[in-house]
């Protein structure tokens, strides 16, 4: 990477006293921005540590010395050095008299989008997230260039506080070709944004923090005119867009619906779901975690679609080794650990995310017994393998249904004591989350818990993720009375028998446990049991080893409920097909 700063052009405007330290300084190329405030010692910031440059505060002759340096402040009350990226922004009294400056060292970075340089070259609009400092802008003003340059479009930057392309009249050379387009007021940036399509014929739009209603509404516009955007905006995650009404329409907006009957039923969910209201404007988002760390959403509707279905979505992770190159990692929903009777080589998670098209099939169900289905493009013969796994897989039906359950692990602790030492029963007080089941998954596994309704007895808060972050004072209650906090995604019965059984101890965090079918079913009847096992062993025998999906034998509502809970265990997909009294469950792989 090739880095330019123009320090000594921000450091002409800083008193002498200042400056002299900062000239000296060690670290000075790590420089992130120096503080002045009235009355206090003047502070360098560092991306590791901050220290002061003086024993002498900062009176209004320094703060002055600086104004009188510097361009005009604007109404975002920033101000900048003509033809450099610094930025200098002001804070002002009660009576809009100017008592601190914040001096921010702008940087042009050559060189470091290249981790995600393949995304930019799809011509997909790509919105970027993080916190201050990560470098958001900084890659902005990197893909204009590239994408001007390299790629020959016709870029417009939207500089509203000229951040992007310097300050003054003149564009800063790390911007390229690409042509800026200033800003007179802040509130103005939405209107400059369809300016600039309708008179400059732009391809591409660069845009840095998207914050009002008004901004995203066009954004969408622009994105529905054919023009490629790349932007920045408040928050960390897609979770905060999510969460944050203003800016929900970059990533599809999100709605209330209310479902049939029926469908909830399918879906084992309340009748009101909360759904995507529109495609995204953004295809692809880019959570900035770190300067040299970004986790990828290469289908932001796939992320949101899967976010609200309470499930983590599939991404990956991008990031820069020592020598320079990109490692890609990609997280996936399948499990990652073996299961029982399986090579580790089977187990692997998927690479990529996405089901395997399905190719309708007439005819297979008349051996009346599940079968995988085969994979794309493939024709089904009656005398084909299809058949032979049938029998095959009826046969391990009936034998697992005739043995004898083999008793649980009951993991690594004695009757009395736990693993961290302490007394069992373990007290947990629960938070946010259904009691009867929690008190259903105690007595289906015989696990040593007891529930308590006072956290002063409480060994441990088991609460809902939701609920910890709107809850600064369970948090706190928690710290002060020293009991640890332990969060679930979702209060389901899978979520909180995995919760339970890592608590005491009895599974390996990255290991999926085996499913206790007796955990799913409800009145665990023959028929219920059955339909379970079978379920089991489709998802162990053939999605997970075979990356096949599979059809199961036709079910009633409820017991299809119990059967998409049981796939949800395993991090899989489920849908329900067909007709009733013939509709049944397909499998899909991750």
């Amino acid at each position: 990477m090739q880095i330019t700063d123009d320090l000594n052009r921000l450091l002409d405007i800083v008193p002498d006293e200042i400056r002299q330290p900062l000239e000296q300084h060690p670290q000075r190329n790590n420089l992130i921005e120096v503080v002045m405030d009235l009355g206090r010692l003047p502070e360098a910031r560092f991306p590791l540590s901050a220290e002061y440059l003086s024993q002498k505060p900062v009176s209004k002759a320094d703060i002055s010395y600086c104004i009188d340096r510097v361009g005009s402040f604007g109404g975002d009350n920033r101000a900048g050095i003509e033809q450099t990226l610094h930025r200098i922004s002001a804070l002002r009294n009660r009576s809009g008299e100017i008592i601190g400056l914040t001096l921010r060292v702008g940087r042009a970075v050559f060189g470091t989008i290249g981790i995600i340089r393949d995304l930019v070259e799809t011509g997909q609009s790509i919105l970027m997230l993080g916190r201050p400092g990560v470098g958001k802008t900084t890659a902005l003003r990197e893909i204009a260039r590239v994408l001007a340059d390299d790629l020959e479009k016709r870029v417009v930057i939207i500089d509203t506080s000229n951040e992007i392309a310097g300050d003054g009249d003149i564009p800063h050379p790390a911007i390229g070709r690409a042509r800026r387009m200033q800003v007179s007021r802040p509130e103005l940036q939405h209107q400059v944004m369809i300016e600039a399509v309708e008179n400059h014929m732009p391809e591409v739009i660069v845009i840095d923090e998207i914050g009002t209603e008004l901004e995203a509404l066009a954004a969408r516009t622009i994105a529905e005119r054919g023009v490629q955007l790349v932007g920045t905006a408040h928050g960390n995650r897609l979770e905060n867009l999510m969460k944050n009404p203003t800016l929900a329409d970059l990533i599809g907006g999100i709605q209330a619906v209310t479902l049939g009957d029926d469908e909830a039923r399918r879906r084992g969910s309340q009748k009101t779901v909360l759904e995507r209201k529109s495609p995204p404007t953004f295809e692809i988002a880019i959570e900035m975690l770190e300067r040299q760390r970004w986790v990828i959403h290469e289908r932001v509707s796939d992320s949101i679609d899967t976010l609200l279905r309470g499930r983590e979505p599939n991404q990956q992770t991008r990031s820069i080794s020592d020598t320079g190159e990109v490692i890609i990692e990609r997280e996936s929903a399948a499990p990652p650990a073996r299961f029982p009777g399986m090579p580790a080589s089977a187990s692997a998670p998927a690479a990529v995310s996405g089901m395997r098209p399905v190719t309708p099939i007439s005819g297979w169900r008349s051996a009346g017994k599940m079968v995988p289905m085969p994979p794309q493009g493939e024709k089904f013969a009656a005398n084909s393998a299809p058949v032979t796994e049938t029998r095959y897989f009826e046969q391990l039906l009936e034998e697992s249904l005739s043995v004898e359950p083999v008793p649980q692990h009951r993991g690594r602790y004695s009757q009395n004591v736990g693993p961290n030492g302490e007394d069992l029963p373990l007290h947990v007080y629960p938070y946010g989350i259904a009691r009867h089941q929690l008190e259903q998954v105690i007595s289906t596994l015989n696990l040593p818990v007891q529930l308590t309704k006072d956290i002063e007895s409480a060994d441990v808060v088991l609460a809902l993720r939701s609920n910890v972050r709107n809850q600064s004072k369970l948090r706190q209650l928690a710290k002060t009375r020293q009991v640890p906090l332990h969060t679930i995604k979702a209060g389901t019965i899978p979520h909180v028998a995995r919760a339970l059984r890592r608590l005491l101890d009895m599974d390996d965090p990255g290991t999926p446990e085996v499913a206790d079918l007796a955990l799913f079913a409800r009145s665990g009847s023959s028929d219920e049991l059955e339909a379970l096992e079978e379920t089991r062993l489709a998802v162990e025998q053939i999605v997970i080893p075979k990356g096949q999906p599979v059809e199961l034998l036709p079910r009633s509502p409820d017991v299809r409920k119990m059967q998409h809970e049981l796939v949800e265990h395993y991090h899989l997909k489920s849908n329900s097909f067909g007709e009733e009294p013939n509709r049944r469950l397909r499998i899909f792989p991750a």
